[in-house]
């Protein structure tokens, strides 16, 4: 899957293939991302969503394939490599630092914008998130499993992305938390940030995307404008639905 005609990539993947010891989970994988664009990343469990959203980070170092951020060859890029080419990463399970106060796990990650859309400062992760500024003194550890979600969602947008992939970030919470995290996603993407989404509810991925990427088996087995795809029956087969 390559962005649309026309849209300049900000991330471009070819022929991934990649490994956990002698598993051999992804084979050749091609993806990309336009700035600004926001793509879901759909598939059952166990067919290779997180293994490839490692091997775009640098987490899996047993890997081949051609991976190009932002105009730079990051292929055998280590992660915080990756980081400083404005990729922001928002992992499953959240990741916060439990022994800090929300404001240190905030203010650590923050780094200056570059001028070119209204910086996310702590001021305005804060607007975003009311609740973290209710709970700014409060340790990680004291949070409850929503607000650690937002925590690390204004965390990685206090790095200034210009990518963020979002892993499965509704998984376990309650239904006014998750409204709660997509509004934010929604906001995110009318910011022009670009957005490489994993989540359970294909329909609400769908909404948000512009396109649609499906894995089976560590492949690439359909991808296209979600607008197209969102009610397919090809969607719906590989989904498992």
């Amino acid at each position: 899957m390559t962005p649309a005609a026309g849209a300049v990539p900000l991330l471009e993947a070819r022929g991934l293939h990649a490994w956990y010891g002698a598993s051999h989970v992804l084979h050749g994988v091609d993806i990309g991302i336009a700035r600004g664009q926001t793509v879901g990343l759909l598939g059952r469990n166990g067919m290779g969503k997180s293994t490839l959203i490692r091997t775009l980070l640098g987490h899996v170092t047993e890997r081949e394939g051609r991976i190009v951020i932002d105009g730079h060859d990051m292929s055998r890029a280590r992660p915080h490599e990756v980081a400083r080419r404005g990729v922001a990463y928002v992992p499953e399970g959240r990741g916060i630092f439990p022994n800090l106060t929300v404001r240190e796990n905030l203010v650590m990650a923050a780094r200056p914008g570059s001028g070119s859309r209204a910086d996310w400062t702590l001021e305005r992760v804060l607007r975003t998130f009311p609740r973290l500024a209710e709970r700014l003194q409060h340790l990680g550890a004291e949070l409850s499993g929503g607000e650690q979600q937002m925590l690390s969602i204004g965390r990685a947008l206090m790095t200034q992305p210009s990518l963020i992939i979002l892993d499965e970030a509704t998984e376990g919470l309650a239904p006014q938390i998750v409204a709660e995290i997509w509004r934010v996603v929604a906001a995110i993407r009318g910011d022009g940030i670009a957005t490489l989404i994993v989540d359970r509810d294909y329909r609400k991925v769908a909404a948000q995307a512009e396109r649609l990427v499906v894995l089976q088996k560590g492949e690439v087995v359909l991808a296209g404008p979600a607008a197209e795809l969102r009610e397919s029956a090809a969607l719906a087969g590989f989904l498992g639905l």
